[in-house]
């Protein structure tokens, strides 16, 4: 502050006419999603500007300083307010706490970051506070260059000695410029205070697709892909997602692949709520190139903010793209701060090959006009053009899996993750959290990659939708999978999986009718997609609706690959009524399928839970057939656990310990390996050695995810396993109340194991504990529920002709 008519040269500014901060220039100091520079007097949460005082923001700073010890309140009045200043400090304190309380979002009662002490003073939490050094003042400088024209004009003044069209104020070092772009510079050092920006945190933007006036094609798509790439990078901007595009060009009656020129894009700006749209264009004058990049206002045609930069060749372009990106995300309001954070360069981020750059970018757009299936090939194209692509190898390990193929995925997902560093911040995340859950199986370390993500990036869709879909599902979180699901909705309400996700989720707790309102919701919107349509196949049967399953095969019809998975569930339908032969021939059509498409993975899997079903009803020999088939076509994780159990069941001991040693040794780090698939293999060898107490004893370590999806894609598996290992150890164990309290979970719940054998098998298992209960109503009871639902079956299945006779006994 001023004192005597002099300035402190160890102040930084506030806005007009407000106090100065004597702060530690060059830190900045990190404590969960808030983010304090002491060198530019910025509160940032997530990357955006938090409003604070001078008052509170000195206490911030005193208490971050020493985190989790105990500041006085004299250590606080001299720091705050000096010796010869008159205040009135108690009650001046509290105000400052209130306020700083109220920026970090804190509550007095129940406090994460600032603890009262009564008649002490007070203490910061977090004692995990992260003391870094700020980015080099050359991004500031340069920030001083693309910020208000006439203060580099007076800046330019000031150096010829001439007279500024502003007020300065020179004291030591210290230079206050007062007026609309406020800056301060300290030993040469130029820091810009807040300034009006085109956006807010709360707008989105479009991205148009750049004017090509090269007539090279292979800018077309190209330079809208990259530039997507950099953009995404930010914490601050929001851009609408590609599949919100697609589906707002349909409304329109546009192609979901038109090509989005500057009145297509501020339609779709429009009609989405953003903002802005962010044109470019691309020229070619001799053998350079000229990148432009503006910001237009969708209502009303206004460029709110543009940038340009120069490549001096082709192979330079991709870097003059990258400086654009910078500029106009600075321009557009992001701060300096997260710039630097977050500014992987293009070619590192994605490739330094504009070809591959383009087979990306058509393998992105196909999969969400034409599907998976189309987009493959282009993500193929990528990598042989660029090895070191490592999004693209990302894209392959996703798309791998939803075919069944794990093998591959596992490959490209490694791949990914070896070249984890040539991506951006954003896809880093994404890529560490696909590895640890398709190749590590470690789905605690895919979870905290996914909340990281989240808390970096509070504004995308993906880490939520991926929580909800592919992670949290295995390890039964199923009310979280919901939330973040319709979190995922909320934010890109135009994309089809996170409806999907909500349907399964819901559909697992039982909740049939808020899943048919998320269907209603996604039907609305006019969303199509596979998931959608299997999620409501699933709710279907869990109503016993067979009209509504038989319109969800419909739709399916046709489709490249989900064919075949459709087949597969007509088969496990068909043999949870006791249709065994229904069921075979569903399964050799889809195998046949599977091998004709050269998918040996996904012919695998289903042969192995052919197996495991076969034996389940009693028949070993071609539970046996069917586990040979599978081993011969793949050794993949799923497969080994379906033949293992399979063989288990069928009293092949020696070779079931084989592949489950063999599971151990090579996936000691995966959730669903170590507490859902070897806790039942072990238990039910333990059971045919006689040791049922072992066994009990063997599935305790599958407690804690016994409700976890165990599926080898999205679709097929066998869920809720352990539980019926453990429901025949109990009866093993002559523990009747303990085995028909295992068997009942199952068929309580009727939404997360569906039509899977153990469905049908557990009304039969609960009639034998509570014959060992002594309940002969009950059991009988239990009993009549199983004999009702294979009235139709076939007869010579040996499970039911051995439940018929004993149930003959109780009559």
């Amino acid at each position: 502050m001023e004192r005597g008519g002099r300035l402190d040269s160890s102040s930084i500014l506030y806005g007009f006419g407000c106090q100065c901060v004597q702060t530690q220039p060059g830190i900045v100091y990190q404590f969960g999603p808030f983010e304090v520079n002491a060198a530019s007097g910025e509160l940032l949460r997530n990357g955006r500007r938090i409003r604070l005082q001078e008052q509170p923001y000195r206490l911030l700073v005193a208490l971050l300083e020493n985190p989790g010890k105990v500041i006085s309140r004299e250590q606080l009045r001299s720091r705050l307010w000096p010796d010869d200043t008159f205040v009135d400090f108690d009650g001046s304190l509290r105000v400052a706490v209130g306020k700083l309380r109220e920026a970090l979002d804190d509550n007095a009662d129940d406090p994460r970051y600032i603890e009262t002490i009564p008649k002490r003073g007070y203490r910061f939490l977090v004692s995990e506070v992260r003391r870094v050094e700020a980015a080099p003042e050359a991004a500031e400088l340069k920030a001083a260059k693309l910020g208000d024209d006439a203060l580099r004009e007076d800046l330019d003044r000031l150096k010829t000695g001439a007279k500024a069209t502003r007020w300065w104020t020179v004291a030591g070092a210290t230079i206050l410029t007062i007026g609309i772009g406020i800056g301060l510079a300290v030993g040469g050092r130029m820091v810009f205070s807040r300034k009006v920006h085109a956006l807010t945190e709360k707008d989105t933007i479009v991205l148009a697709d750049f004017a090509n006036a090269t007539g090279d094609p292979v800018f077309d798509g190209t330079l809208r892909q990259g530039l997507s790439v950099q953009l995404e990078q930010s914490p601050f901007l929001s851009i609408i997602s590609d599949e919100q595009v697609q589906q707002t060009l349909r409304l329109m009656g546009q192609p979901a692949d038109a090509k989005l020129i500057p009145t297509i894009a501020r339609e779709v700006c429009q009609r989405t709520a953003s903002a802005a749209v962010l044109d470019g264009s691309i020229v070619r004058i001799g053998t350079q190139y000229l990148l432009t990049l503006k910001a237009v206002n969708c209502e009303s045609g206004k460029t709110l903010v543009s940038t340009e930069a120069q490549a001096s060749d082709e192979d330079h372009v991709l870097k003059a793209l990258g400086g654009v990106s910078v500029e106009i995300r600075n321009k557009l309001g992001e701060s300096l701060s997260t710039i630097q954070k977050f500014d992987t360069p293009l070619e590192q981020a994605t490739t330094t090959s504009l070809e591959a750059l383009k087979a990306y970018s058509s393998g992105i757009q196909a999969t969400g006009t034409k599907g998976p299936v189309a987009a493959i090939p282009f993500f193929k194209r990528a990598i042989e053009l660029d090895p070191n692509f490592a999004a693209a190898y990302a894209y392959l390990g996703i798309l791998a899996t939803s075919a069944l193929e794990p093998s591959l995925s596992v490959e490209y997902r490694t791949k990914a993750y070896e070249l984890r560093d040539r991506t951006s911040a954003a896809e880093r995340y994404w890529v560490t959290a696909a590895y640890e859950k398709g190749v590590t199986g470690n789905i605690p370390k895919a979870i905290e990659a996914c909340d990281l993500w989240i808390q970096a990036y509070p504004r995308s869709y993906m880490p939520r939708v991926y929580l909800g879909g592919a992670v949290l599902p295995i390890v039964g979180q199923y009310e979280r999978a919901a939330e973040e699901s319709t979190e995922g909705i909320r934010l890109s309400p135009d994309y089809p999986f996170p409806y999907a996700y909500r349907i399964l989720a819901y559909t697992a707790l039982n909740r049939f009718d808020e899943a048919k309102a998320t269907y209603a919701q996604a039907v609305e919107r006019k969303l199509q997609s596979p998931y959608l349509f299997l999620g409501m196949y699933n709710v279907a049967f869990a109503q016993n609706d067979t009209a509504g399953m038989t319109q969800q095969v419909a739709k399916m019809e046709g489709q490249p690959r989900w064919g075949h998975t459709m087949l597969f569930l007509e088969g496990d339908t068909a043999a949870y009524y006791g249709h065994l032969k229904d069921a075979r021939e569903f399964s050799r059509r889809v195998m046949d399928s599977a091998q004709l498409a050269g998918e040996k993975d996904a012919t695998a899997i289903y042969a192995g839970l052919s197996g495991l079903r076969e034996v389940s009803f009693g028949n070993p020999q071609e539970a046996r057939r069917q586990v040979t088939l599978a081993l011969k076509l793949s050794t993949s994780r799923d497969v080994l656990d379906y033949a293992a159990l399979a063989l288990a069941y069928s009293g092949d001991n020696a070779q079931a310990k084989a592949l489950a040693d063999d599971l151990n040794k090579r996936f000691p780090e995966d959730t669903l390996v170590q507490f859902n698939y070897l806790p039942s293999i072990r238990g039910k060898l333990a059971l045919n050695k006689g040791k049922a107490s072992d066994a009990i004893k063997d599935l305790e370590a599958a407690v804690p995810y016994e409700l976890g999806v165990s599926k080898g894609g999205d679709f097929v598996g066998n869920m809720m396993f352990p539980v019926f290992v453990r429901g025949e150890a109990y009866l093993a164990a002559r523990q009747g109340s303990e085995a028909a309290a295992e068997f009942q979970k199952i068929l309580d719940h009727r939404g997360l194991v569906l039509n899977q054998p153990i469905g049908a098998l557990a009304h039969l298992g609960l009639g034998r504990a509570y014959v060992l209960q002594g309940d002969t109503a009950k059991a009988k009871a239990a009993y009549q529920d199983f004999l009702t639902l294979w009235k139709d079956a076939d007869p010579d299945i040996p499970v039911l002709q051995q439940a018929k006779a004993e149930y003959g006994k109780l009559r």
